[in-house]
């Protein structure tokens, strides 16, 4: 059985569900609404993985719907995404990169998803053509590099994701190219199953444009044999894998879960590459956001428990400014620094708000305190970090 064959038994209905987990009959109907206003995918896998016996299970809460999605507090684009549309399906937001939405459909609909107005639902947002993305890409020289995501790009056929790398593969100032994928934790079979796509990364990563995975591990339990197995099959390709995870309420919120989501990572080869703060996205806020000093004491205490590259990620947020990377709390402040930003001018710049308590999102902070650190007006803007 083919990997597009085992993702037409996927779960989608409640009713479905109910077979596999114990959900009362008023919980049914509730679940139901939600559905009716975001789609449930859920891979027999990643289902798998579950522990029946807890309903607070950290896969069931990723991946089941919950009647706090009926909340309705934060909003849809939290990062600005629209803002930066140039073409149908990209966006332009950082100088040197370009980020390419190629389809709205993934293998799994997590529930804490921050795209959550596109992914599983009609959308005008995802590339109608890929030529367009392209000539885009060709005509703007200062993008080094393009970050394919979606949804998720690897549910996409093999053929055509191909063509997509060959026509990239022809920008000449183009370095490399990244791929944001979660199917590495919810369907590892799409790598297992499809030796086809992991020739074409072979070939790319060896002949053309260095393909970059970023993967989306939350929680070590998803680390399962079969994930690894896929992540070798890719470094055999000569594909260099990264992880970017999210802090998430009832998943990875305390240290010893956080620090052996990245111990795990290293010990298979996986660079940990950002840990986001969750997005303040409507029907995702109340069930999933921690606050900001929590997360940021939650993160350093995971710290103090790793070393070397276990350590390495950044806990930043994706705001529609930029990526603000969360430094520090000293006495009643909270310290912040771009990482990069909107603004090729504030990249790299420091700055601090007085902390508030429940606060999840810089928007919830007092007005900026901030200064520029050894820059002054008058100097020309740094060429900026890769977004």
């Amino acid at each position: 059985m083919g990997w597009q064959d085992e993702l037409r038994k996927n779960i989608t209905t409640v009713e479905e569900l109910s077979r596999y987990l114990d959900i009362a009959r008023r919980e049914k109907r509730c679940l139901e609404e939600v559905v009716a206003r975001h789609p449930m995918n859920i891979t027999r896998y990643y289902l798998s993985l579950v522990n029946k016996d807890d309903p607070e299970d950290p896969i069931r809460r990723m991946a089941v719907p919950s009647v706090d999605e009926l909340d309705l507090s934060g909003f849809y684009d939290t990062s600005g995404e629209l803002a930066n549309v140039k073409v149908s399906g990209l966006q332009h937001k950082y100088t040197q990169t370009a980020l390419v939405l190629a389809t709205n459909r993934c293998p799994v609909y997590c529930r804490f998803c921050f795209r959550k107005r596109l992914v599983g639902l009609p959308t005008k947002e995802v590339a109608r053509r890929f030529r367009d993305v392209v000539d885009y890409v060709k005509s703007h020289e200062e993008i080094t590099n393009v970050l394919i995501s979606g949804g998720d790009p690897l549910i996409l056929p093999t053929k055509l994701l191909e063509g997509f790398l060959k026509e990239l593969s022809t920008v000449n100032h183009l370095r490399y190219v990244r791929i944001g994928s979660r199917v590495l934790a919810t369907f590892p079979q799409r790598i297992l199953d499809d030796p086809a796509l992991v020739e074409v990364f072979e070939r790319f990563s060896h002949g053309g444009k260095k393909v970059y995975v970023v993967t989306h591990f939350n929680h070590s339990r998803e680390l399962t044999q079969e994930a690894k197995e896929a992540v070798a099959k890719l470094f055999k390709a000569g594909v260099v894998v990264y992880n970017q995870a999210v802090l998430l309420k009832g998943v990875n919120d305390n240290p010893d879960t956080l620090a052996s989501l990245m111990r795990g990572l290293v010990s298979m080869g996986v660079v940990p590459y950002y840990l986001f703060q969750c997005r303040p996205v409507k029907r995702v806020k109340k069930r999933f956001q921690v606050a900001l000093e929590e997360g940021y004491w939650t993160v350093e205490e995971a710290k103090r428990r790793l070393d070397g590259l276990a350590k390495k990620f950044r806990y930043v947020m994706s705001h529609r400014t930029g990526k603000v990377e969360i430094v520090g709390i000293h006495g009643d402040h909270i310290y912040f620094k771009y990482h990069q930003a909107a603004d090729p001018y504030d990249t790299g710049l420091f700055f601090r708000r007085r902390l508030r308590e429940g606060a999840g999102w810089l928007d919830d902070l007092d007005d900026i305190i901030q200064r520029r650190l050894g820059r002054s007006t008058s100097q020309t803007p740094p060429i900026p970090c890769v977004g």
